[in-house]
């Protein structure tokens, strides 16, 4: 059956009727969704109401809404506009012709007139501005001036005002613009005494257009009446505020509107300088921060009739200031004040006049007594003005240094040396940042000269004699950092005298009586050898290098055995630049070999091997500076020192030698690795070769310099009559493996050359070392090539589980060696998230119950998701994203229901361990969402009797009392029990039950339970902890000492 418009109309009026009767939204979104979708739905719709609207046939829903529109009753005249507001708000623009605009804004600005339906007008117009004409603009405002009393109405519909005005000014600026006073004068009125935040954004953003873009010369005191009232802001958001107000939102639009126009000077520093009087901290940053971003606006004219006074107020916050971030604005303000001021300012020297000149003078005169408290001030705000303009900077710089350097040579002002060099050292500084400022700006060639240009002979005389005293040497050192950083400041020549000065001071402060001076001396030269490498290269490291002892100093000579560290410290620290690290190389590698290859009797071995080690330790400090800086030479020491390191460890391995120390051979490790890291694949396939040939084959020569090693010289690290050196050498193949390329191939068989490593590296090795380091090989190339190894982790699941692991005839040893095996290979699958790896890491929950090895697969859970320098990016592994949190949020329920079943004692003990484990190596973020389960647990395997899983315990325990809230309920059930167990933990006379690190926890743990549990509930045990903790203040310990004394004291003060 047809649908006609007579049931249209029937259908709209019912649907207003129950509306008026609901009011219910959801015929309102029906509304919409009806517009928006299909308008053939069921009769009845709204969506009816709004295509009527939409099409421009207004009259049917008027007719429908007659009755209600024209009711004496308020309430049924007020919803009736109120119906035809929503449905207008929620429609969208494109859906409303031209025609229907000029209605409905008819329409709304006739409801304005009648107080019982203002409110669902204005919530009307406030859709409209972005639609209508220039005509229906001028009727809508005119309307809102005439008709909208603000003082009358509630934040609410005062925001649908602010928002109508808003939406106005931004679609139909010029039409209101042509109003002139007509708009400005209104609206002034309109806007006057609001105080609600959320209407005051509005407000600001519409009284700051007016500012910027309308004529408002003549009404600019009436403007300020509406703008001024709010400085400064104050509000506080309250509590859990729905609109997200900020008082730094207001604050920062308030800016906007103070600076919005020139002739508001007059009237705001006025305003400015009593809040500067009279405010608290706060108030006075924020007028600074205020009068910062107005100075530019108001302009250099009138503020040269307040700089006097503005001077004045502000310098009372650098010279007497109440914080350091206040003098910190304050110094900023004053930047702008006097580059707004000189802004146009070209005039010489001598010609400077005005606020500049005058402070300028005033801080010099200050300057007279520079050890007084004022100086540092007066020269902060001169450091102020060398940012500022080219003309100020120079008149600064003109009066600052050679006042400064008068005073340095007065012999009546020798003591006054140092303070005088410090402020000429800030001067240099804020001339160089000045320069640095103003790189990126076009300036003509005098501007772009370096400000210190003049001066600079003086200033160096003055800072190189400086450095020849001892009070002044720091100061002097600061300056001649300032002076070497300027750009295009210094020659050449002049860069080398003050290296051949500077190593004078070097090679003193290399002695603990003036080791002072160390730090500040090594920050000169690193500023030096970033632009004149060459001036280090071939006087400073010469001298170091000349300090170093060719053979260790005696066991009695514990200065030159401190000197030689400082030496290396030195070096390490200024080598990282390519062409000083070549030369550090190239002198220590006589040195090293030298070392190296001593023969027992001729030299004290131990203090032999620590001297090598030094070395090694400052060649690897220096390498991993350049690694961090990414340097492309790096790669090129894997053909020269790389080599040379396996040679050395390699000989002295075979034929003896300090070399063969493991703090020797670890720092050889790190190198390598660190070399390595840097090589392309195509590089590490080359050494590849070379190290898979030398470690598994005995092909030395392929790895080592010839001068050191041959083939005749029999090395096999892996067989079993290798000697405990050799295999100690291990850590050199880890090093050169671990941060191998995936794409790298380690050898053609690689199921078998893994299979080998393990075995026999396994077999035959002697100590923990040997065994970690056969261990970390296998897990990188698990990891790296799981792919390519189907029949090795077929034969681990297929044989070696059950016969190494599983078998009980097996020694204990032997065991828990396999299940350290296995916890590195599936962690190397796992870390990839290789398919096989749940398979093997579920494998571990079958030796659970095994009495020897229970506790071994228990606590792999925790050494499988914890971080390790193996496995690593840097190592080229194959790492997923947040894979350790996935595997925890994966095992944590079976093993939390494994810790909660009680049927089986020793399956229960298995899953504790495996859960504390777990939960020490992972991030407490990983498991906050479990720890009301998790926390019963913990309390019970605190009886456990392993100290490295109390230990972990209670670390995890403090993690949940400071950071997880949800943890306080249930910690509250068990607190009383948990401080008591706690005390025992904190004693020298549990011995068996305690450690270091478990006394430290525990008192940790008890100082943290009174600032989340209440006082009722611990009281009873209050005395006894109090009593107990005397035993922990007289622990040998001092770490321990002083969080019993920290701990007895949050207990003291503890109270209802």
């Amino acid at each position: 059956m047809a649908w006609t418009s007579a049931d249209s109309s029937q259908t709209m009026e019912q649907l207003v009727t129950t509306w008026i009767v609901s009011g219910r939204d959801e015929e309102i979104a029906e509304a919409v969704l009806g517009r928006l979708g299909s308008c053939c739905r069921k009769p009845g719709s709204l969506n009816l109401v709004s295509l009527e609207v939409s099409e421009g046939r207004l009259l049917g829903v008027v007719k429908a809404l007659g009755t209600y529109l024209t009711a004496e009753q308020d309430d049924l005249r007020t919803k009736g506009v109120d119906f035809l507001a929503t449905v207008i708000t929620r429609c969208p623009p494109e859906s409303l012709n031209r025609q229907s605009v000029k209605v409905l804004t008819v329409f709304f600005c006739d409801k304005l007139e009648d107080t019982e339906t203002i409110v669902p007008a204005l919530k009307g117009l406030a859709s409209l501005p972005s639609i209508c004409s220039s005509a229906d603009a001028l009727v809508m405002i005119k309307a809102v001036f005439a008709h909208v009393k603000m003082r009358a109405l509630v934040q609410s519909v005062r925001f649908h005002v602010f928002t109508i005005i808003d939406g106005l000014i931004a679609n139909h600026r010029e039409t209101l613009k042509g109003m002139k006073s007509e708009f400005i004068l209104p609206y002034i009125y309109l806007a006057e005494g609001e105080k609600d935040p959320r209407n005051l954004l509005v407000a600001f953003a519409i009284a700051r257009v007016i500012a910027v873009e309308f004529d408002c010369a003549d009404h600019i005191e009436a403007l300020s009446n509406i703008i001024f009232c709010y400085f400064p802001i104050t509000f506080r958001p309250p509590p859990n505020d729905p609109y997200g107000i900020t008082a730094d939102d207001l604050r920062n639009m308030l800016r906007r509107c103070l600076s919005a126009h020139p002739s508001f000077g007059p009237i705001g520093i006025p305003i400015f300088l009593e809040k500067m009087a009279a405010g608290s901290p706060a108030i006075k940053r924020d007028t600074l921060e205020t009068m910062t971003e107005c100075f530019p606006v108001y302009g250099s004219t009138f503020l040269r009739t307040s700089a006097r006074k503005l001077w004045n107020a502000i310098k009372l916050e650098i010279f007497q200031p109440t914080d350091s971030i206040t003098e910190g604005v304050a110094l900023v303000t004053i930047q702008a004040l006097v580059k707004t001021i000189h802004a146009e300012d070209d005039s010489q020297d001598e010609e400077m006049q005005g606020l500049a000149r005058d402070a300028c003078e005033e801080c010099i005169g200050i300057l007279r007594e520079p050890e007084k408290s004022q100086a540092k001030p007066a020269i902060k705000v001169l450091c102020a003005f060398m940012a500022t303009t080219p003309s100020v900077a120079r008149f600064t710089l003109a009066h600052a240094v050679p006042h400064l350097l008068k005073l340095f040579a007065d012999p009546k002002e020798v003591p006054s040396r140092h303070p005088v060099l410090l402020l000429l050292s800030d001067i240099i500084a804020a001339a160089r940042d000045s320069l640095r400022a103003n790189s990126d700006q076009s300036m003509t060639d005098k501007e772009s000269e370096p400000p210190l240009a003049p001066y600079k002979d003086e200033v160096l005389g003055v800072l190189v004699s400086g450095l020849a005293a001892t009070p002044t040497t720091r100061a002097a050192l600061a300056g001649l950092t300032g002076l070497v950083s300027t750009p295009n400041l210094l020659s050449d020549a002049e860069v080398g005298f003050i290296v051949l000065k500077v190593n004078e001071v070097l090679q003193n402060s290399l002695d603990e009586e003036h080791s002072d001076d160390r730090n500040a001396v090594l920050k000169l030269l690193i500023t030096i050898s970033s632009t004149s490498p060459t001036h280090i290269r071939d006087q400073t490291l010469p001298l170091l290098l000349s300090d170093l002892p060719d053979v260790a100093p005696p066991r009695d000579a514990l200065g030159a055995r401190a000197r030689y560290q400082h030496v290396l410290s030195a070096l390490s620290t200024l080598c990282a630049p390519p062409a000083l690290f070549e030369r550090l190389v190239g002198a220590l590698a006589h040195r090293l070999a030298t070392l190296a290859l001593l023969q027992e009797g001729a030299s004290d071995f131990e203090l032999s091997g620590a001297y090598l080690h030094a070395l090694l330790s400052a060649v690897k400090r220096a390498l991993a500076a350049k690694v961090d800086e990414n340097h492309t030479d790096v790669a090129g020491y894997a053909d020269t020192f790389v080599p040379a390191l396996y040679g050395l460890c390699v000989r002295a391995a075979l034929k003896g030698g300090p070399a063969r120390e493991p703090r020797v051979i670890g720092a050889s490790s790190d190198i390598v690795r660190l070399v390595v890291q840097s090589l392309t694949p195509v590089r590490q396939q080359e050494f590849a070769s070379a190290l898979f040939s030398a470690f598994l084959q005995g092909k030395i020569d392929a790895l080592c310099l010839p001068e050191h090693v041959s083939m005749e010289d029999g090395f096999s690290p892996f067989a079993a009559k290798a000697t405990t050196d050799e295999r100690n050498l291990l850590a050199l193949f880890e090093a050169g493996t671990t941060p191998l390329h995936p794409s790298v191939t380690i050898d053609p068989d690689i199921n078998a050359c893994t299979e080998g490593i393990l075995l026999q590296g396994s077999t035959h090795t002697d100590n923990e070392q040997q065994v970690n380091a056969v261990l970390r090989v296998v897990g990188s190339i698990v990891n790296k090539h799981a792919d390519e190894l189907g029949l090795f982790l077929e034969q681990k699941m297929a044989v070696y589980w059950p016969e190494q692991i599983l078998n009980q005839g097996a020694s204990p040893e032997r065991r828990r060696h396999a299940i350290k095996v296995w916890t590195w290979i599936s962690k190397g699958l796992l870390v990839r998230n290789h398919t096989q790896a749940n398979d093997f890491i579920q494998r571990l929950f079958d030796a659970f119950s095994d009495d020897v090895i229970g506790a071994d697969a228990a606590k792999a859970f925790g050494d499988i998701a914890a971080t390790d320098n193996v496995l690593t990016k840097r190592n080229s592994a194959i790492v997923k994203f947040l894979w350790a949190q996935k595997f925890t949020n994966g095992i944590l329920p079976r093993l939390i229901s494994g810790a909660k079943d009680d049927s089986d004692a020793a399956l229960q003990r298995a899953h504790l361990i495996a859960l504390t484990s777990l939960l020490k190596a992972v991030p407490n973020t990983v498991y906050a969402h479990e720890m009301a389960q998790l926390l019963p647990l913990l309390l019970r395997a605190l009886h456990l009797p392993d100290p490295q899983i109390r230990a972990n315990v209670l670390e995890t325990l403090l993690s949940a009392v400071v950071q997880h809230p949800s943890t306080h309920a249930i910690l509250e059930e068990h607190a009383s029990a948990l401080a008591r167990q706690l005390l025992t933990y904190t004693s020298l006379r549990n011995t068996p039950m305690t450690s270091t690190s478990i006394r430290i926890a525990a008192l940790r743990c008890l100082g943290a339970l009174p600032g989340v549990v209440r006082y009722d509930v611990l009281h009873p045990c209050k005395a006894d902890v109090l009593r107990a903790l005397v035993d922990a203040l007289d622990d040998p310990k001092r770490d321990v000492r002083r969080e019993a004394v920290d701990a007895r004291e949050i207990w003291f003060k503890y109270n209802g």
